[in-house]
C-alpha cells in the first residue's frame, strides 16, 4: 500500500529536473529542504497513530520467512491476504533499467523488495533518516540523545523509612556460624596444620623490609615440573590406521571363496574378522562401511570409561647398554687374518678370481685380457688365455652363464656342456647387466643390472621376483649356499643383505668402505662374506644363517685387509673365498692376487 506522503513525495522528485541523481546528491538537497514542508509531510505520514510500528510499509506477501528459492520455478511468488496469488512482475534488463534510471530521477531512490517483488521509491523523510545514520545520528529527529537529566525518585527526600520494621533479637546475639569457623582455627592451631606468618625480616634501622621484585612471567620451573610429573589431562590415544587386510582391491588368493565366507558367517562376532576381503575395480565403487557409527559409538564409550595410563620413558643411565652386545671377534674364528701368498704374473690389474671347488687350482682374469691357472699352494704359472669374460656355473656343473655387458639383446648366453649349446634366455635386456648367478639349489636365475636384481623362474619361465637395492649403482652379487640370502655390493659404497624370504627391499645396509665396492662373496661351508672396494682394503664379515626363520641372521665385522697397493684402476677387485679352507682371494689392481689365510 502506498500512503499519501508517499504519493506527494513521488510527485514532489519527478518534478525535479536533474539528470544524473546520487545518493550524495539527494543528501546534499535534502538538507535545503523548507522544515515546513517536511513538517507537513511527518505529520500526514504519522496521522492517526504513534505507533513505530506503522512507518514500515505493510507487506502484501504473506508466506512468512521462508526462502524464496521454494517458489523460483512458479510463476507466483506467494499469496496476499485474501489469499490470492502474487504473479512475478517482469523484470527490466539491465538497458533498460540504465535508460530508466536516466530518464527519471525517481529511479535513483528506487530499491528492489524481493520479498514483495516490487520497486519502492524512498520519501524524503526516509532519505533523511538514511543521511542521519550515515552520519552516526538517531534515524528519529525527535530524539535528544543530550536531553538533562531528570531524577524522577531521589529529587525529593524520603521523610519516613521503607520499612518500620522492628530490629530483630537475633542480631543481638553472636554467629553461631562464626563460632565453629573459630572453633576449627583453634583446633588447626593447636595440631599444627596452621601456622601463625612469621616476623617480616627487618634492616639494621628496625625497619621492614620491602619484599623483592621479581618478573611476573618468568619461568620458575613449577609448569615444567607439573608436566614432567603428569597432569591430570592424558591424551586419547589415536585409532588405528586402515591396513593391507581393508584394500579395496587385493590379489585374487586373498579373496575369500564362498566356503570361507560361510564358515565366517557361523563365527561368533566376537571370535570372527571384523571383515572379508572384497575386491572393487576402483575406490569409487566402493560402497560405505556399515560399521562407521558403531565403531565410531564404541570408541566414544572406550574415551569416556577406559582409564589412561601414561608410558613413562625406562630411565637409562648407560648409553651403552642399548648398543646390541656383538660377540667378539674372537670367539668366532676361524677367519683370514694374515697375507700368505702373492701370486704375480698379471701385467694388469685382477678383474676376476675363481678357485677351484677342490681347492688346488685358481684361475684369475686381468684387464690385459689374459687368465692364468695356477695352483693355489705354489703361486706357479700354468696356463695363458685370452678373452677373459665373467662366467656363473650352475652346482650341477652342466650350465655355466656368460656376461657381456655391451651384447645388447646377447648380452647374457646360458651354455649347456653336455650337448654343446648354446642359448639366449632373453629377447630384450631391461638395462645393463652386471652381473647374473644361479641358485644353489633351485632352478632360479638372478639377473642383476645396475639398479635392481631381478630373479626369474626358469621352470615357469617368468619374473619371480625384483629386488630393489637403492639408489647407487650394483657393481657385484653373490648368493647363499642356502639360496635364503644374497647380497648385493654397489657404487655408493653400501653392502645390501637381502633376505628373499622376508621382503624385496634390503633387510640390513653396512656401509664400512669408503669407496665403490667391487667385489663381494660367502665362504661355502664357514659362515663367512666379505667385500672388496677400490679403497684397497677388503673386509671380512661373520654371518651366520640360523635354521629357525624366527631367528634374524648375526652379522658381525670380524677383520679389515689392508696390505694391497692401491693405483688409479683401483684397489681390490674381486674378492673369493677358499671352497674349504677358511681363506680368501683378493685380487689387486696392482697385477697381484693375494692369498689371506688364519694363522
Amino acid at each position: 500500500m502506498v500512503t499519501k506522503a508517499d504519493a506527494e513525495d513521488a510527485s514532489d522528485v519527478e518534478s525535479e529536473p536533474e539528470s544524473g541523481f546520487s545518493v550524495s546528491e539527494v543528501s546534499s538537497d535534502v538538507q535545503s529542504v523548507d522544515s515546513d514542508d517536511t513538517k507537513q509531510e511527518v505529520d500526514d505520514h504519522n496521522q492517526g497513530s504513534d505507533d513505530s510500528s506503522e512507518d514500515e510499509r505493510p507487506a502484501r506477501n504473506t508466506v512468512g520467512e521462508i526462502p524464496l528459492e521454494w517458489y523460483k520455478d512458479e510463476e507466483h511468488i506467494g499469496y496476499d491476504r485474501e489469499g490470492q496469488k502474487i504473479a512475478k512482475q517482469k523484470r527490466r534488463d539491465r538497458l533498460d533499467a540504465l535508460l530508466a534510471r536516466n530518464d527519471s530521477s525517481k529511479d535513483w531512490r528506487a530499491i528492489y523488495d524481493e520479498y514483495n517483488d516490487e520497486e519502492i521509491v524512498l520519501s524524503k523523510e526516509e532519505l533523511k533518516m538514511l543521511k542521519r545514520i550515515r552520519d552516526g545520528q538517531f534515524p528519529d529527529v525527535e530524539i535528544d540523545p543530550y536531553e538533562p537529566e531528570n531524577d524522577w525518585f531521589s529529587r525529593h527526600p524520603a521523610q519516613h523509612p521503607i520499612i518500620s520494621a522492628p530490629t530483630p533479637k537475633s542480631s543481638f546475639i553472636p554467629s553461631k556460624s562464626e563460632a565453629k569457623k573459630v572453633v576449627k582455627l583453634v583446633r588447626a592451631l593447636r595440631m599444627g596444620w596452621l601456622k601463625p606468618p612469621t616476623d617480616k625480616p627487618r634492616d639494621e634501622d628496625g625497619e621492614e623490609e620491602e619484599e623483592p621484585a621479581y618478573m611476573m612471567w618468568q619461568d620458575d620451573g613449577l609448569a615444567s615440573d607439573k608436566t614432567a610429573i603428569g597432569l591430570s589431562y592424558i591424551p586419547a590415544p589415536k585409532p588405528q590406521l586402515p591396513g593391507h587386510e581393508e584394500s579395496y582391491h587385493p590379489p585374487q588368493e586373498y579373496l575369500p571363496t564362498e566356503e570361507e565366507r560361510q564358515a565366517w558367517e557361523l563365527l561368533d562376532p566376537e571370535d570372527r574378522p571384523a571383515q572379508l576381503p572384497s575386491s572393487y575395480n576402483s575406490l569409487r565403487e566402493v560402497p560405505g562401511y556399515a560399521s562407521f557409527i558403531k565403531e565410531r559409538f564404541e570408541r566414544c564409550l572406550d574415551l569416556y570409561l577406559c582409564p589412561r595410563t601414561r608410558r613413562r620413558r625406562p630411565l637409562v643411565k648407560d648409553p651403552e647398554s642399548l648398543v646390541p652386545q656383538l660377540p667378539s671377534p674372537k670367539d668366532l674364528r676361524p677367519f683370514p687374518t694374515t697375507l700368505m701368498l702373492r701370486y704375480l704374473g698379471h701385467t694388469g690389474s685382477v678383474l676376476s678370481i675363481a678357485p677351484d671347488p677342490t681347492g688346488q687350482w685358481l684361475a684369475s682374469a686381468a684387464a690385459g685380457h689374459s687368465v692364468f691357472i695356477l695352483p693355489s699352494g705354489t703361486g706357479t704359472e700354468e696356463v695363458e688365455a685370452a678373452a677373459a669374460q665373467a662366467l656363473s656355473q650352475v652346482p650341477s656343473g652342466d650350465y655355466f652363464a656368460s656376461v657381456a655387458p655391451t651384447g645388447n639383446t646377447q648380452a647374457i648366453l646360458v651354455h649347456q656342456l653336455s650337448r654343446q649349446l648354446t642359448q639366449n634366455p632373453f629377447r630384450k635386456n631391461k638395462g645393463r647387466v652386471v652381473k647374473v648367478e644361479f641358485h644353489p639349489s633351485k632352478p632360479f636365475f638372478f639377473v642383476a643390472t645396475h639398479n635392481h636384481v631381478r630373479v626369474y623362474n626358469l621352470v615357469k619361465q617368468q619374473l619371480a621376483k625384483k629386488l630393489v637395492a637403492g639408489s647407487g649403482i650394483i657393481t657385484a652379487l653373490a648368493i647363499h649356499p642356502s639360496g635364503d640370502h644374497i647380497i648385493v655390493g654397489t657404487e655408493d659404497k653400501r653392502l645390501a643383505w637381502f633376505d628373499m624370504d622376508l621382503s624385496t627391499k634390503p633387510y640390513r645396509i653396512m656401509r664400512y668402505h669408503t669407496s665403490a665396492l667391487t667385489g663381494i662373496s660367502f665362504h661355502r661351508t664357514y659362515p663367512l662374506f666379505a667385500s672388496s672396494s677400490t679403497d684397497a682394503s677388503a673386509h671380512v664379515f661373520h654371518g651366520m644363517v640360523y635354521q629357525d626363520l624366527m631367528t634374524n641372521p648375526l652379522i658381525v665385522p670380524v677383520k679389515v685387509l689392508r696390505d694391497f697397493q692401491q693405483s688409479r684402476q683401483g684397489g681390490a677387485c674381486d674378492c673369493k673365498f677358499h671352497p674349504t679352507q677358511p681363506w680368501i682371494f683378493v685380487g689387486g689392481a696392482d697385477g697381484v692376487t693375494y692369498l689371506f689365510g688364519d694363522q
